[in-house]
C-alpha cells in the first residue's frame, strides 16, 4: 500500500513538472498556435488525471470516468460537435455506472484479500432505488462488495470481528450511500475516490485511538460518484 502511494505521488509529480515546463515553453513562444489549440486546454487536465489513475493501478475506475468526461468535452470542441451537455450527462453516467458495476472487479487491481464469496464472512449487497438494514455477526469478517445506485444500505457490524490481515470492502455509490457501524477497536483505512460525493469516518475520537494493530485492518475502497457514506460507532 505504501509503495502504491509513493508510485502515485512520483507519477503525479512528474506530470506536474512536465506541465510546468510546457507552460514555460509556451510563454516563450516555443509552441505554434495549432499545438496550443490542441494541448493547452482545461480538458487535458481531466485526461491527464485520468491517465494517472489508470497507470497507478489503484483505482482505474476513477481514471476511466475522468478520461471519459475530459475526452467527451475535448472531442466536442475540437471536432465542433453540437450537443447539449445535459442531454448526454445522465444517460452517459448511467451507461458508465453499468459498465463499472459489471467489470469493476477486473478494472481495479486487488488490495489485500479480495476474493468475494457468498458466505457469512463476506457481504455482497446491492441497493438500486431502495435499501435496507443488514446485521453482520461474523467472527472472521473478510470484507465484500456494496453497490448503492439511487439507494442506501446500513450495516450493523458491532458484534462482528475482523479476520487477521487486510480485509477489503469494495464500494460503489452512485446517487446513493451507505453507513457502517463497527466496534471501537477496528483499524479502518478509507481509500474511497469521491467525485461530487464523499465518504467519512465519523467515529468518536476515543474509538479512533483504540484501533487494532496495523496488521489487522478493514480497508474501504472504491468510488463515490454523487453519493457517499460513513463509518460510525453506532446506527441511528
Amino acid at each position: 500500500m505504501e509503495k502504491e502511494r509513493i508510485d502515485k505521488r512520483l507519477l503525479l509529480g512528474i506530470v506536474i513538472a512536465c506541465i510546468g515546463f510546457a507552460l514555460l515553453a509556451k510563454n516563450f513562444g516555443f509552441f505554434s498556435f495549432e499545438l496550443q489549440r490542441y494541448f493547452f486546454r482545461w480538458e487535458m487536465i481531466l485526461i491527464g488525471l485520468g491517465l494517472i489513475f489508470i497507470a497507478s493501478n489503484s483505482n482505474r475506475s476513477t481514471g476511466i470516468i475522468l478520461l471519459f468526461i475530459g475526452g467527451a468535452f475535448y472531442s466536442a470542441d475540437i471536432w465542433n460537435l453540437h450537443f447539449n451537455f445535459w442531454q448526454l450527462f445522465l444517460p452517459s453516467l448511467l451507461i458508465l455506472a453499468g459498465v463499472m458495476i459489471i467489470f469493476r472487479d477486473r478494472i481495479n487491481m486487488p488490495i489485500g484479500k479480495r476474493v468475494f464469496e457468498n458466505d457469512e464472512n463476506h457481504i455482497d449487497e446491492t441497493a438500486i432505488f431502495g435499501g435496507g438494514d443488514r446485521v453482520v455477526v461474523s467472527q472472521h469478517f473478510q470484507g465484500g462488495k456494496v453497490t448503492a445506485v439511487f439507494g442506501g444500505l446500513n450495516f450493523d457490524m458491532l458484534k462482528a470481528r475482523l479476520e487477521p490481515g487486510k480485509n477489503v470492502i469494495d464500494v460503489f455509490c452512485l446517487f446513493g450511500g451507505m453507513k457502517i457501524a463497527v466496534p471501537d477497536d477496528w483499524n479502518i483505512k478509507i481509500r474511497i475516490t469521491s467525485i461530487f460525493g464523499g465518504f467519512s469516518d465519523k467515529r468518536r475520537i476515543g474509538a479512533l485511538e483504540k484501533g487494532l494493530d496495523g496488521e489487522t485492518q478493514l480497508i474501504v475502497t472504491g468510488l463515490a460518484l454523487f453519493g457517499g457514506g460513513e463509518i460510525a460507532s453506532y446506527l441511528d
